[in-house]
């Protein structure tokens, strides 16, 4: 299952429905007061305020000092550890990130040793200055947080090494993903009303770490560390059978025991390894493929609901399209994010290239249009559909909040940003003048009770960081052969500005992230046509802004909420993102040496995948070298374009059936989840499914709604220790067995470990 949307619905919505019986509502959200406060309070919390202002203590402490030896030491190794961990899952057969809270807690575990054994005598006392605080928590957070990202960059530069066969220069691929990165910073926004529903979690299990009055170390939070410490060590035991021992573990299928040679059966019930089928009703026993990037205690429930809706459409409408020979299916791979000939095999897209790596006609009419596998398709529409669907969604349901949203955008506060900048920027004393608006977010106003301890991180800081990512890209993009000119290098910078003014904002109230990547990729295909390498730096420089600024703001909310110093935040992210490329860089390029084979396979293996640079490349051979060939109208693949008009109309009728009809909880129907949901198994490993479900359901409602308490006090604990332990024995097995960094060393075959198949023993169909 692959994940295409990382979303939540709005605290709002999830939690203050009008019409959401009353005791779903006090048991939830007693359950979220608790795992932040400890407290009994059944308090019916009503909107986002009331939920930032109960379950996360308004109150700060100036005194708690994040600039310590052991922040940076703590957030450098994590964020070396992160960084190398998002790349090698980069090239898994999966979508996998890496937990935010996992680092939080790894983090808390780490720093609460180092006060214990380091002393606090004489030269020391810089080493271990006092208590481990919950301000150099979240200052080790935000830095591992910043490094533990795949670079889009990496893609790029994988693309290129995978595909065309070049290799950039090693200083300018670091200084490419450097100004990638940064350009993020400095297009973001930090408006304070926003409150980021998706931190809250991480945020009350910091000040259940830190509640004054309670021993971290003993009472309700020993049984807690307790909790996660079994969890920890037992998942870390557990991942040697499934990832190395018993593979047949990652995908258990009664189907395909009972007929191991039927394709049919592969495809419908298989899906161990990657791209192998969709994987219906196999049970997985692999908690790293099972918490892809949800982990199934954390995901609300209107999201389950919706998810699992989108999941049984698309089982249904990829069968409906391979069977039905749709888009020429049957000649191509079942699952597949390749280029293909009409024949089946895989298109040789440096064949209809010319030497400024430019489509040339006359080549392309030799090799002929390429074709996708009809599940692609499928995909590819469907994920049009979903993001156009999220702004008639959003506009029908969220009125309100996008009309708050952009509330902080007035004469006032545009004045009084232009008053405190300072192109001196090395000289900015970061004053800034308390804000008087009575609906500001109380964290926010109250970091201001302390703002001689606080100052500002300048916004002519940012300017230095746009000047010199900008100045730096615009000479890249010529010294990596990128063929991207630069007046399309500045639309592309100008179109991340104005995303992030509306997609941030939306992030922000909503907690979704909106993959715009297809949008951007149409737009650079039709402004640089025929050019696929300058579409990749396109979108590169577009979209890749517009992900890393919603990421940063993303942490800089958790720094507002731990009322962590600006300055702080901002040195925490700026250390994270450069430690964070360069690592990525030089893990790209080990796996890419030892693995080039298996990355450029249709399958892969169920360790190592290049579904990710596959999937990037064919959209910019598609998008940006043949987008009026393609996509246009009376074209082979119209309705992928037709898909953004489709989707606008998609969330109408819900809303209209909830109007006049509101019983039938049509609101529970999150369109944007369910439409995405129908291409969510065109890739990877789709074994787990069944299990996310079974775990997710008991989680967030049965565990939820019939013990309140231990949901509370448990299930984020119990969550993190899962994906704490599974990503730390994964980290290892990469290097150690599965060759992350040299020559892999699988299991010895056995009936659990068929490494000349599929591992599910589903049969294996040839490719063409």
């Amino acid at each position: 299952m692959n994940t295409i949307l990382a979303a939540q619905p709005s605290f709002n919505e999830e939690y203050a429905s009008a019409e959401k019986p009353l005791e779903e509502k006090n048991s939830y959200l007693k359950a979220d007061v608790e795992s932040a406060s400890g407290s009994d309070t059944t308090k019916v919390l009503h909107n986002e305020r009331d939920i930032a202002t109960n379950v996360i203590p308004v109150e700060d402490d100036p005194s708690l000092n994040p600039w310590t030896f052991r922040s940076f030491f703590i957030g450098i190794g994590l964020s070396t550890f992160g960084s190398v961990l998002a790349e090698i899952y980069y090239f898994k057969p999966q979508t996998i990130f890496v937990s935010t809270m996992f680092l939080a807690i790894i983090s808390y575990l780490i720093g609460i040793s180092m006060e214990v054994i380091i002393p606090r005598s004489g030269w020391f006392r810089y080493l271990n200055p006092g208590p481990f605080n919950k301000k150099e928590n979240a200052f080790i957070v935000i830095m591992a947080s910043a490094a533990a990202n795949s670079a889009l960059g990496t893609e790029v530069l994988a693309v290129q090494r995978l595909f065309y066969n070049i290799t950039p220069n090693h200083i300018a691929s670091i200084f490419l993903l450097f100004s990638s990165q940064l350009l993020g910073f400095a297009i973001l926004l930090y408006p304070s009303k926003m409150l980021y529903p998706g931190v809250l979690p991480l945020v009350s299990m910091f000040d259940a770490f830190y509640t004054e009055g309670s021993s971290r170390r003993y009472g309700s939070n020993k049984k807690r560390l307790m909790v996660f410490y079994i969890a920890f060590l037992g998942i870390s035991i557990w991942e040697l059978f499934p990832e190395w021992i018993f593979p047949l573990l990652t995908g258990l299928s009664v189907f395909c025991l009972s007929n191991p040679t039927s394709p049919d059966f592969t495809r419908v019930f298989g899906g161990s390894n990657g791209n192998e089928g969709l994987g219906l009703l196999s049970l997985c026993f692999d908690w790293q493929y099972i918490s892809i990037a949800w982990n199934p205690f954390v995901i609300p429930l209107k999201v389950q609901i919706s998810s699992l809706i989108g999941y049984i459409l698309c089982l249904v409408v990829f069968v409906a399209v391979y069977y039905n020979n749709v888009w020429e299916s049957r000649k191509f791979p079942f699952l597949s994010q390749e280029l293909f000939y009409e024949n089946g095999t895989v298109y040789n897209q440096l064949l209809i290239l010319n030497d400024k790596l430019e489509v040339d006609p006359n080549l392309l009419a030799q090799q002929g249009l390429p074709f996708y596998a009809g599940t692609w398709v499928a995909y590819l529409l469907t994920s049009n559909m979903g993001l156009a669907a999220t702004f008639t969604h959003l506009l029908l349901w969220n009125r309100n909040d996008l009309r708050a949203a952009w509330s902080w955008i007035n004469k006032e506060s545009l004045e009084q940003m232009w008053a405190q900048f300072n192109w001196r920027f090395w000289k900015a004393d970061g004053k800034r003048k308390a804000p008087t608006d009575e609906d500001i977010d109380p964290h926010y106003k109250e970091m201001f009770k302390a703002s001689p301890v606080y100052p500002d991180a300048p916004n002519s800081w940012y300017v230095t960081i746009l000047v010199f990512a900008f100045i730096t890209a615009m000479a890249l993009i010529y010294k990596t052969e990128s063929t991207l000119p630069w007046w399309g290098f500045i639309i592309a910078c100008l179109l991340a500005a104005i995303s992030i003014l509306f997609f941030g904002s939306l992030f922000a109230m909503t907690g979704i992230r909106f993959i715009i990547q297809p949008f951007v990729q149409m737009i650079g295909g039709f402004l640089h046509p025929r050019k696929p390498m300058a579409n990749m730096y396109f979108v590169l420089f577009s979209y890749n802004s517009v992900n890393q600024a919603e990421l940063l703001l993303n942490d800089l909310k958790i720094a507002q909420y731990t009322k962590l110093p600006p300055r702080a935040a901002f040195t925490a992210q700026i250390i994270g993102t450069l430690v964070g490329s360069v690592l990525n860089y030089i893990m790209m390029n080990s796996i890419i040496d030892h693995q080039r084979e298996i990355l450029l396979s249709v399958e892969g293996t169920n360790i190592w995948s290049g579904q990710q640079p596959q999937q990037y490349n064919s959209q910019s051979i598609a998008w940006g070298g043949l987008p009026h060939e393609l996509f246009a109208t009376g074209k082979r693949y119209q309705w992928v374009s037709w898909a953004y008009a489709l989707g606008l109309l998609v969330p109408i009728p819900f809303w209209l059936l909830h109007q006049y009809y509101p019983k039938l909880r049509a609101d529970y129907m999150y369109t944007p989840i369910i439409v995405w949901f129908i291409g969510v198994l065109a890739a990877g490993i789709n074994t787990p499914v069944t299990m996310y479900v079974l775990m997710a359901w008991f989680s967030q409602w049965y565990m939820r709604t019939r013990h309140p308490k231990w949901f509370a006090k448990y299930n984020y604990i119990l969550g993190a220790g899962l994906d704490g332990g599974t990503q730390v024995m994964v980290f290892i097995l990469s290097f150690a067995v599965q060759g992350a960094a040299g020559v892999s060393h699988p299991f010895p075959r056995w009936w659990g470990a068929n490494q000349d198949g599929n591992y599910d023993r589903c049969a294996v169909i040839p490719s063409s």
